[in-house]
C-alpha cells in the first residue's frame, strides 16, 4: 500500500500592495503625488516673486509664519501657465526635511495606486518633462502621470547652480 504524498500547504499571495495617491491637474491633464509627502493642501497665497529665477519657479510666500517656496511645474511640463481659477491650489510637500508649495490647477482626491499596474513614461516626453514623470498610470478618468517627488525637489540642484552661474 503506498502512503500518500505530503499535501504542501498552499501559499498565500498577499495583495499587491497599494500606494495612495493625491490627483492633481497641471496643464489640464492629471498628475499623482504620493500622500506621504502631502503635508497639507490650501488656497494659493499671495506670492512675491523672486528676481533671476526660472519661469518655474512661482515665487515664495508666507505660509503659516514660514516662508515658503512655491513651484510652478507647468512650464516644465510643457503647458500653458494660466491664470489660476477658485478650483486652484497650493499642495505643500515635505521630503527629507525640506518643504516647497506646488501650484496646481485643481486637486480631485486620492486614489490607490498598485505599483504594478505603472507603466513608463511616453518615451517622446521633451527630457524636461520626462525627467518630472516615473511613470503612468491609467483609470477610470483617463491617464495620470506619476511625478517622481526626487526629481521634483532635485530642481533645487539646478537653481543653485544657475543662479551661480549669473
Amino acid at each position: 500500500m503506498e502512503t500518500p504524498a505530503a499535501v504542501e500547504p498552499r501559499a498565500e499571495t498577499a495583495p499587491a500592495a497599494t500606494a495612495e495617491v493625491v490627483l492633481i491637474r497641471l496643464g489640464g491633464c492629471r498628475y499623482a503625488l504620493p500622500m506621504p509627502a502631502v503635508a497639507e493642501v490650501g488656497r494659493p497665497p499671495l506670492l512675491t516673486r523672486v528676481p533671476g529665477v526660472p519661469n518655474w519657479v512661482a515665487g515664495v510666500a508666507n505660509w503659516r509664519g514660514r516662508v515658503l517656496a512655491v513651484l510652478d511645474l507647468r512650464p516644465l511640463l510643457s503647458a500653458e501657465a494660466r491664470p489660476l481659477d477658485r478650483r486652484g491650489r497650493l499642495v505643500v510637500l515635505t521630503r527629507n526635511g525640506v518643504t516647497a508649495g506646488l501650484l496646481t490647477e485643481g486637486v480631485e482626491g486620492t486614489s490607490d495606486v498598485d505599483p504594478d499596474d505603472v507603466e513608463p513614461s511616453l518615451a517622446h516626453l521633451p527630457a524636461v518633462s520626462g525627467a518630472l514623470i516615473s511613470g503612468q498610470v491609467t483609470d477610470a478618468g483617463g491617464p495620470v502621470g506619476v511625478l517622481d517627488l526626487e526629481a521634483v525637489f532635485g530642481l533645487a540642484d539646478t537653481l543653485t547652480r544657475s543662479r551661480r552661474a549669473g
